[in-house]
């Protein structure tokens, strides 16, 4: 009997560790550089195409931005959270939390661009990853080199993104869980959180905490009372229309202040309250805080460059999509 016990044991530790391998030599797969014989101009096509965009429309690159995070967090960055439904399917653009996300058309656009430059070259999910960059660095947010080579993924379940990706009520226990999952840690946690420096959300994103948190009509204790004064004269109960800009004051500008705004207790989701219930995450926000966001940009490029790389397809795993919305 202890032997079969051991057996299997032994084999879940070695299903793990080919998953983990596996996962990592698909990130080893991605380089700078990637398309330097295949489509030379496809980095330049790219940023000229989201500079026009962001130079008419800045309040787009936070949601350009968040389409690169609910895309790496549900299978990895494979491009899935683009795909529509199909008849016998709901892909992930049908998930609640998705269904806010807006710039699918401008990811459409300029894979239309770099598809006329370079049939079948360039994946969606680089373009995505690359699109999310330059976003950032066109509203004073840092700029890093972005590792190419990701292919794009042939599947997309709704289902999956309630798993996977951190909602924003979660709590600090279950954002640690999966940001683990995708080889990210508690500093990577509270660095990519800071990405809420610019964009809105809907009222319905944190009414609860202002209305009805533990379903006795209360408020949740972790927000400033007189922060919550201010957010009830913008967002009455069942409001779902509304939009509040989650950092008050410069939410086009990428910039540290969201970090002074949890400090203070005014992070608008339960997932911001959260980084000050673990002490490496609670830590970094007052650092920042204090320093005006002395490591911030630095810390943010290299973050953004390890999530990039989680559960990447590469070689010749998925394919290069012609449209972003559907398999070839």
């Amino acid at each position: 009997m202890a032997t079969c016990q051991e057996l299997l044991s032994f084999l879940l530790l070695h299903l793990v560790l080919l998953i983990m391998v596996s996962n990592l030599s698909n990130a080893q797969g991605l380089k700078l550089g990637y398309y330097h014989k295949t489509c030379p101009n496809a980095e330049s096509i790219i940023q000229r195409a989201t500079y026009r965009v962001i130079s008419r429309a800045p309040t787009l690159a936070a949601p350009l931005l968040r389409i690169h995070f609910h895309d790496c967090f549900v299978r990895g960055c494979d491009g899935s959270v683009l795909l529509n439904s199909t008849k016998n399917n709901l892909a992930e653009k049908a998930a609640v939390p998705n269904l806010s996300l807006r710039g699918y058309n401008v990811i459409d656009s300029i894979k239309a661009e770099v598809e006329s430059a370079c049939p079948g070259v360039v994946s969606c999910a680089d373009i995505v990853a690359l699109v999310a960059r330059d976003s950032v660095s066109m509203i004073h947010g840092p700029f890093w080199e972005v590792p190419l080579g990701r292919r794009d993924g042939r599947v997309s379940i709704m289902n999956q993104v309630f798993a996977e990706l951190p909602a924003p009520f979660a709590n600090i226990t279950t954002l640690r869980q999966m940001f683990a999952a995708k080889g990210l840690n508690m500093k990577d946690l509270a660095v990519l959180s800071g990405g809420h420096t610019i964009g809105t959300s809907h009222c319905n994103g944190f009414t609860n905490r202002l209305y009805n948190f533990t379903g006795r009509g209360d408020t949740d204790p972790t927000l400033d009372p007189n922060y919550i004064v201010k957010l009830r004269q913008k967002c009455k109960p069942g409001d779902t229309r509304t939009l509040v800009e989650m950092d008050p004051g410069s939410f086009k500008t990428f910039d540290e202040a969201y970090f002074t705004l949890v400090a203070k207790r005014r992070g608008l989701f339960q997932s911001d309250a959260a980084l000050l219930d673990d002490p490496e995450t609670k830590a970094y926000v007052f650092r920042q805080a204090t320093t005006h966001g002395s490591t911030f940009a630095k810390d943010f490029a290299e973050s953004m460059v390890k999530m990039g790389r989680a559960g990447v397809l590469t070689g010749n795993q998925g394919e290069i999509r012609k449209h972003c919305a559907f398999v070839n």
